[in-house]
């Protein structure tokens, strides 16, 4: 047994009020190495007891978080900060041992992840409000920001340590308190960052975590003192999460699907742009909701570029995420590994071209839940391969003549996530921008998720909500706008004025 499948303790807590708290339910869960296909821990799963119990303590401590300076929470998100990057390996070894991605991959996670961090220190500017002199005579207007009180995340396997920091460290700079309910297929990584926020001097109760599944989601979606929920997974939950949430009075962003399409132009750089389809479709093992699923080749590039692609991935090592060799890990279950598989045989059967067939990779033969690398050519909307997200690791090949028959299929698809386009004509990339109906747009960038002070979030069946995530619209989605308009006027000048007021 390696180092890295020694990291996660046998039963796996939640954190409350700053310290573990064992499960109250009897329901429990088990944590499974994806490599390997072997249980290496349990998870007990919150009632709504347990629920509670995180609510209330979150609810006790916001008072006094929300009046502690501003300089005081960017301290402690500083020393959180540098905590993460003094245990970055040992967070990535959770990462890579629960969801199976690589190393390298885990430790890319957890940069991103830092930048979030890093964001919210800065929170001191952040929540900076504005200011009015003499709107009228003797009358100020102003306007400041404050927090919501008590609010949630709820976050996908895939990301186990980005998408917590995504929300968390906002939604802590802020003056919130903040209860976590990851999934539990990955628990470990948040347990660290909980545990490592303790560390950095983030009060108890500020941070707070439960397990579980829907028992524990449907309590924190109906809880009548959580103001807030974000989320982050397929669009059926997220258009669950953000009705039922909204129901309840809640303001809510959920993060949906996605089905990106990747545009390579005749002019394009065949070798660049295969090398970016190649990283952006089979990275994480295209559990990523920014992978790239659909290549549109437009034209004669169409032949080269599906080549070139081949070429790649005929040399990309599957295995498992702990051996440095190994370019692609695991699927994350195996049933989630069999429903991406069963893609290739309905392709052929509506009619595709299965070029590459990742079942046939070698590491199909142990007890981890591997898929090789796919290629799906001649893909056509209509199909299950075009229409569905698959979340694996399957690329689509849709050949189309003209940008603009290219630019309809984007448009039209329900998704609107992410899209990138491969040129080197300024024009049609400007082009491109402007028309595309799609929230994150690269390009000759093939995953263009927005740097820390930008925020992330797609368009149309993508994102449910008005607010993208972290950034400059994450503060903007933890925090309420309050506008105060004062006036400290000679007592003797004060009069009866049943008018509606007026600039004087």
């Amino acid at each position: 047994m390696s180092a890295i499948e020694t990291l996660t303790p046998a039963a796996v807590t939640h954190w409350i009020d700053g310290k573990a708290v064992a499960a109250t339910s009897g329901r429990t869960g088990v944590v499974t190495n994806p490599a390997t296909g072997e249980v290496i821990a349990e998870v007990g799963y919150a009632c709504i007891e347990d629920v509670d119990r995180a609510v209330a303590a979150a609810k006790a401590a916001a008072h006094d978080w929300r009046a502690t300076a501003l300089s005081r929470r960017a301290e402690a998100l500083f020393s959180l900060r540098n905590l993460i990057a003094e245990n970055r390996n040992r967070l990535a070894a959770f990462v890579s041992l629960e969801n199976g991605k690589t190393m390298a991959d885990a430790l890319g996670e957890v940069a991103r992840a830092l930048e979030n961090v890093e964001f919210a220190c800065g929170i001191p500017n952040l929540l900076k409000g504005g200011y009015t002199e003499q709107a009228s005579r003797g009358v100020d207007v102003y306007q400041i920001r404050q927090p919501l009180g008590v609010v949630a995340g709820i976050t996908p396997f895939n990301f186990p340590a980005m998408v917590p920091l995504w929300m968390l460290s906002n939604a802590i700079a802020c003056g919130n308190t903040f209860i976590l309910k990851p999934s539990e297929k990955v628990p470990s990584a948040s347990v660290l960052i909980a545990e490592l926020a303790k560390q950095a001097g983030i009060p108890d109760g500020v941070l707070n975590l439960v397990h579980g599944d829907k028992v524990a989601v449907d309590r924190l979606l109906e809880h009548p003192d959580i103001k807030a929920i974000s989320f982050v997974g397929s669009t059926p939950v997220a258009r669950y999460i953000y009705e039922t949430a909204t129901r309840n009075g809640k303001r809510v962003q959920a993060l949906g699907g996605a089905k990106n399409h990747m545009m390579v132009l005749p002019d394009a750089d065949i070798s660049m742009a295969a090398d970016a389809a190649v990283s952006a479709a089979y990275g994480a093992a295209g559990e990523r909701c920014m992978a790239i699923s659909v290549v549109l080749a437009v034209g004669n590039v169409a032949d080269p570029l599906i080549q070139a692609i081949r070429e790649r991935v005929a040399r990309i090592k599957v295995g498992p995420g702990s051996e440095p060799k190994n370019e692609m890990g695991p699927l994350i279950t195996r049933e989630h590994r069999d429903r991406v598989a069963a893609h290739l045989d309905k392709a052929v059967q509506e009619g595709a071209t299965l070029t590459v067939d990742g079942r046939t990779d070698p590491a199909m033969q142990t007890n981890g839940f591997f898929l090789g690398p796919s290629i799906i050519d001649n893909a056509k909307p209509g199909m299950a391969c075009y229409d569905q997200e698959i979340f694996g690791p399957v690329l689509s090949i849709v050949r189309v003549a003209t940008y603009a028959e290219g630019l309809r299929l984007i448009n039209e698809n329900p998704f609107g996530n992410g899209t990138a386009i491969f040129t080197q004509n300024g024009g049609a990339a400007r082009q491109f921008q402007f028309d595309v109906e799609v929230g994150m747009v690269g390009i000759n960038v093939p995953i263009p998720v927005p740097v820390s002070y930008y925020s992330f979030g797609g368009w149309k069946s993508s994102l449910f909500g008005d607010l993208h995530m972290y950034g400059p619209e994450g503060v903007q989605f933890y925090t309420r706008s309050k506008v105060v308009t004062s006036r400290w006027p000679d007592p003797g000048a004060s009069k009866v004025d049943l008018g509606f007021p007026q600039v004087r």
